[in-house]
């Protein structure tokens, strides 16, 4: 039913006295009045809220709103900090409560940061609501109203931790302060920490994290993650590992006295292997070998006494004579005398009657008996002579052709590249390092040079052996600190097995250069990369691995062991384009190398491939900001990365004259460069080639002024080639600075009576941007000289290539003009072109074995930090380490990085030095063996181990 109007008229007069002093505070506080607290109600009830005003935080700048509802209503209105708030700043709506029929109020307002940061008062910013109806007044709760931020910085990180397995670990963290409180989280390794799933882990103390019984799976990298409503923040890593303290093993036996007799020793020994120390554990305190000394009574061989006096003759016609073996007598073991102890013989000279018959004449069945077995035994005693004559003097000529070899100078690493002292020593010799006699020194045999390093490539483990025994039949001993370190027993005695093939025997190998039927469009897109088929170069490769490269370009492509999986083999190309649009560099930005595309690009790898494109830039980071780009499938070029840029996508390692890149997808890519000061240089390969003219008294110079990339070089030997050009003098390098200034060719010094040169043409001014960006097409100047009469066969002049306020290069000419004088110039030093393709372990410089154990070993977090961290640093690569913490083995990644950067040197030594510096500081406790107790001079350094 619809309320009467004079309903409302007599409901507004009884409370027109005190809305209107309401009104009055509300339009402002100039008359200092105020709503009243109440109303004088009659009895009912009063105002109830159905909605009171929150807390509430503002985010940056964005202002909040807080509500509220009451009834039954008839005004509701914000009081802040103890004032009223204006009534045009009220939003209100009004509804009407079906179930009861009472009048539903709601009332909002906004509250922004500057009215927050403008209020200063004992407490926090605070606002309530009050509502009025006919019978009273009611108040809400007081709603606060803050700021919400989160500072940067922790108030206390996670420190490191090195704590003995079963031992308590306690990690402190103190986020940082803010509003609201952050809530802290903890993550290992990147994954969040679930303490609820873990009861050994304790989350719950003041943002500790407590393990209560250290493992060995508790070692890793633990952060701290604070965040409220406002932000996220991290805090440093802490590192905790876990080790083990080793212990020892129980003694072995006393071992036999090792002299049969006098006073010598016995050894017993022991093992840190109970438990074996881990993650930087201590190693066993004390001994491992325990000597004591012992005495032996030496074995005395009996002595024959003298022959005693010839008995008197007997009625046999026989007389005796014996001895005793008692001068010495046998003792301790000691042998018997040999020999008979008596003898007898006729004492009648035959002259002895013997029944009627003279002694020599009587022939008994006994004696004749007796001759023919001795005639038999000396025989067969003769056959056995003859036989071991013969067969000493096979062994004796066998043991000519074998060596005993004792190592002189070996390395676990570069043992395979430098110059090994065999000593020949006769077959069966055991005095190789470590012998109580001393070696026949007499002869020996040095072999020097390169020595072929395998691996096997089946599915067994490589040993040690391939490594120290790259000859065949030859035993080496080798004492290495670098194999000691990475645990290959001391003293052991390899033997070297070659193997040969590329892929594993296996007759269910997959292969997949590519499908039928995109065959033709893959040889057609091939094809297209580039016309000359010396920038390209194509191999199969699977899962061992290989390097392609195309020869004379520094261009190349490391696939590591692995990167393919098993059971598949690729197809792989590389090449360098030519014919192709190139890339437009943008602003001031320059090619600094040729653009090179690897396939094709449907192929995954399991681990990063190496890339290695030559550049032309002095490289410096202040002078250079040098980037890498890649080709999209429209054509376009986008930003791969920064080479000074910190990304886990891909890593860039700047040499002086190459950019080593790791990848995991195939594509096309280029390195630009954008100058960052007058200072950059470009550096130039200043060449001169000269001809013959179809005028036979004409003779053409031409000057090339090219990036100083070997594939630029390339590029301008097969023109020269097609043109018939000699290359006249070794090539030069020139730095051109990014000054604007122009370059100068000119012709000096040439012979006035035999050569001329047309006027105002010996020389020639280049602008700057030509130089710059000279890489779209090969700069060259052309001179033409011509010769007064034919007898002229010599040309002698100078070259002078200068940049205007910069570096000047000057080339001396001398040659003969004539075919047959001639002299050639190498157009390469170092030609590469019978390597262009390796592929299975020969493409790899360090062998696979090794590579595992370098990889056991520093892939394991170190208390000490020597992990792989300090292996990349050790190795120049200090720059990007995350990269590297992301890959499943960082030093398998770090060691790939090292081949394709030491392709062509195989600089082994720099490797090894690195390990040896690293190993320096590891603890010197190591298992005594024999060896090392009798011979204290030995030790372990760089000429006779690593």
């Amino acid at each position: 039913m619809e309320t009467p109007p004079f309903f409302w008229l007599a409901l507004m007069l009884l409370l027109l006295p005190d809305l209107l002093a309401g009104t009055g505070a509300l339009r402002g506080n100039d008359n200092g009045e105020t709503l009243p607290e109440s109303i004088p109600s009659a009895p009912g009830t009063l105002p109830h809220f159905l909605q009171e005003p929150d807390d509430a935080y503002i985010i940056k700048s964005n202002p909040i709103v807080l509500r509220c509802r009451a009834v039954p209503a008839m005004q509701i209105f914000f009081k802040c900090n103890g004032e009223w708030v204006h009534q045009n700043e009220h939003v209100s709506e009004e509804s009407m409560d079906e179930s009861t029929g009472l009048k539903v109020r709601e009332a909002y307002i906004n509250v922004t940061r500057q009215q927050v940061e403008d209020f200063h008062g004992p407490e926090d910013y605070w606002c309530q609501c009050v509502a009025w109806s006919h019978l009273g007044t009611s108040k809400s709760r007081k709603a606060s109203v803050r700021i919400a931020y989160l500072r940067k910085n922790f108030e206390q990180d996670p420190q490191g931790r090195e704590v003995p397995i079963e031992g308590m670990i306690v990690l402190h963290c103190r986020p940082p302060e803010g509003v609201p409180a952050a809530e802290v989280e903890w993550l290992k390794n990147e994954e969040p920490v679930d303490a609820e799933q873990d009861e050994n882990i304790d989350t719950r103390a003041d943002h500790n994290l407590i393990i209560r019984q250290a493992r060995l799976s508790d070692s890793g990298n633990y952060t701290c993650m604070a965040a409220n409503i406002v932000a996220k923040r991290r805090s440093l890593s802490a590192t905790v590992v876990v080790y083990v303290n080793g212990g020892w093993s129980s003694w072995t036996e006393w071992s036999n006295c090792n002299v049969r007799c006098g006073r010598g020793w016995q050894k017993r020994s022991r093992t840190c292997t109970n438990p074996a120390p881990l993650n930087g554990g201590a190693f066993c305190e004390g001994m491992s070998v325990q000597k004591i000394t012992c005495t032996s009574l030496c074995p005395v061989d009996g002595g024959w006494e003298v022959w005693s006096e010839w008995s008197v003759c007997s009625p046999e016609c026989e007389h005796m004579r014996i001895r005793e073996c008692t001068a010495p007598p046998p003792r301790n073991g000691g042998k018997f005398c040999e020999g008979p102890s008596q003898e007898s013989e006729n004492c009648t000279e035959g002259l002895c009657i013997q029944d009627k018959k003279p002694l020599h004449e009587i022939k008994p069945q006994n004696i004749e008996n007796a001759t023919d077995i001795a005639l038999y035994s000396g025989l067969g005693a003769a056959v056995i002579a003859v036989a071991v004559i013969v067969v000493g003097v096979t062994l004796y000529r066998r043991s000519q052709s074998e060596y005993g070899v004792d190592v002189i100078d070996s390395s676990a690493l570069t043992g395979g590249f430098q110059t090994f002292n065999f000593k020949t020593v006769r077959q069966g010799n055991s005095l190789l390092l470590n012998s109580s006699m001393q070696p026949d020194l007499t002869v020996s045999r040095t072999y020097s040079g390169p020595i072929c390093l395998q691996d096997p490539i089946d599915k067994e483990l490589m040993t040690e052996s391939s490594l120290f025994n790259p000859l065949t039949d030859i035993k080496v001993k080798v004492q290495s600190s670098f194999m000691v370190s990475l645990g290959v027993t001391e003293r052991s005695e390899y033997h070297g097995k070659t193997h040969s093939g590329t892929f594993p025997h296996d007759s269910n190998r997959t292969f997949h250069p590519i499908h039928a039927k995109n065959k033709a469009a893959y040889i057609q897109n091939l094809s297209s990369l580039s016309k000359r088929s010396e920038m390209r170069a194509t191999g199969i490769f699977g899962h061992l691995g290989g390097r392609l490269g195309i020869p004379n370009t520094g261009v190349s492509l490391l696939i590591p062991h692995g990167a393919i999986p098993e059971e598949a083999s690729w197809e792989i190309y590389l090449a360098i384009n030519q014919d192709e649009a190139s890339l437009q560099p943008e602003g001031s930005e320059v090619l600094l190398g040729p653009q090179v595309t690897c396939g094709p690009p449907e192929v995954t790898v399991s681990t990063p491939f190496a890339l290695t494109i030559p550049h032309c830039a002095e490289a410096n980071s202040e002078h250079w900001n040098v980037r890498l780009k890649k080709k999209k499938l429209q054509g376009k070029w986008e930003e791969v990365m920064s080479v000074e840029e910190e990304t886990t996508s891909c890593y860039c390692l700047l040499d002086p004259y190459a950019c080593h890149i790791l990848l995991d997808s195939f594509g096309t890519y280029a390195l630009t460069g954008e100058p960052l000061s007058d200072c950059s240089i470009k550096e130039l390969k200043v060449a001169v080639f000269g001809c013959m003219s179809c005028n036979s008294l004409d003779y053409s110079l031409r000057v090339y002024c090219i990036d100083n990339t070997p594939c630029a070089f390339q590029e301008v030997i097969s023109d020269e080639r097609h043109q018939g050009g000699q290359l006249l003098e070794e090539p030069k390098l020139l730095h051109f600075k990014g000054n604007t200034f122009s370059l100068q060719i000119s012709v000096l010094d040439i012979p006035p009576f035999l050569w001329r040169i047309k006027p105002f043409t010996a020389c020639q001014e280049v602008p700057f941007s030509r130089v710059w960006r000279s890489n779209q097409q090969p700069l060259h100047c052309a001179f033409s000289l011509e010769r007064y009469t034919p007898a002229t066969t010599q040309l002698s002049c100078k070259i002078c290539v200068r940049q205007v306020k910069g570096h000047e290069q000057i080339l001396q000419i001398q040659t003969s003009i004539l075919e047959n004088e001639k002299e050639t110039i190498a157009f390469f030093a170092h030609d590469d072109s019978n390597f262009p393709t390796q592929m299975g372990p020969q493409a790899f410089k360090i062998p696979y074995s090794i590579r595992q154990r370098i990889c056991a070993t520093f892939d394991t977090p170190s208390a000490k930090g020597k992990d792989w961290q300090m292996l990349a640093q050790k190795n120049s690569f200090n720059r990007n380490l995350s990269y590297f913490a992301t890959q499943h083995s960082p030093s398998a990644v770090i060691l790939d990085l090292w081949e394709a950067r030491h392709q062509h040197d195989g600089d082994l030594d720099s490797l090894a030095c690195a390990l040896e510096e690293i190993g320096r500081t590891q603890p010197q406790n190591a298992n005594l063996t024999e060896t090392q107790i009798e011979e204290s001079n030995f030790s372990y350094s760089r000429q006779n181990g690593l």
